[in-house]
């Protein structure tokens, strides 16, 4: 019994070390996308948080937020 619940502490440890930090885009920022994995736009005209989840040309993922129109914004 022993053995299971340290692999189990060790597999959620292993996930909490992956956990990333995401980070707020700056004019001028080098972006690596190589996939868009998920998006999440904000709503209505006014400018807001986005957020975008992608794959690097490495494979590893990133998380970045940064500021748009929303999508429903029609003039």
């Amino acid at each position: 019994m022993k053995p299971v619940a340290y692999l189990l502490a060790l597999a959620c440890a292993t996930t909490l070390a992956h956990a990333e930090t995401p980070e707020h885009y700056h004019y001028g920022m080098h972006l690596d996308i190589a996939k868009v994995i998920s998006q999440t736009l904000p709503q209505g005209c006014e400018a807001g948080e986005a957020r975008m989840v992608y794959l690097d040309s490495k494979g590893e993922q990133h998380t970045l937020i940064y500021q748009r129109i929303g999508e429903d914004c029609r003039y």
